[in-house]
């Protein structure tokens, strides 16, 4: 299971790594435009902020454990992400973007399995 979580947790940190390195060069209007249309609702720092947070949970998902300083802070960073998929699929769905809201999910449930497996069982 240790191999399972490890997998899941690349495949998470990988993800948002993408996604908020994304956020952080692109600017607003680029990103709406490209099919993010949420960043409309949303201020350029806003949008920024959001690119930080993910670039700072993906790195929170690796570092701490792979350097043996503080791996409490994976599950932490896990839950983070999960709060941030709920409070994106909220907005997608006020947008009525239906379509959306599945990733937000699979993101959501990704992440909650590594909270569950390293605030649990499975912890460093």
């Amino acid at each position: 299971m240790n191999i399972t979580l490890w997998a899941v947790t690349g495949l998470l940190a990988a993800a948002f790594l993408g996604a908020g390195l994304m956020k952080i060069r692109q600017p607003k209007v680029r990103l709406a435009a490209s099919g993010m249309g949420w960043a409309e609702d949303f201020s350029p720092g806003a949008v920024k902020t959001l690119g930080v947070l993910q670039v700072a949970a993906a790195a929170g998902l690796i570092l701490p454990a792979a350097l043996d300083i503080a791996p409490v802070l994976v599950p932490l960073a896990a839950l983070g992400l999960a709060l941030m998929m709920i409070g994106a699929a909220v907005v997608h769905l006020r947008r009525r973007e239906p379509t959306m809201v599945p990733p937000n999910i699979a993101l959501f449930l990704l992440a909650a399995v590594v909270v569950w497996g390293r605030f649990g069982p499975y912890s460093f």
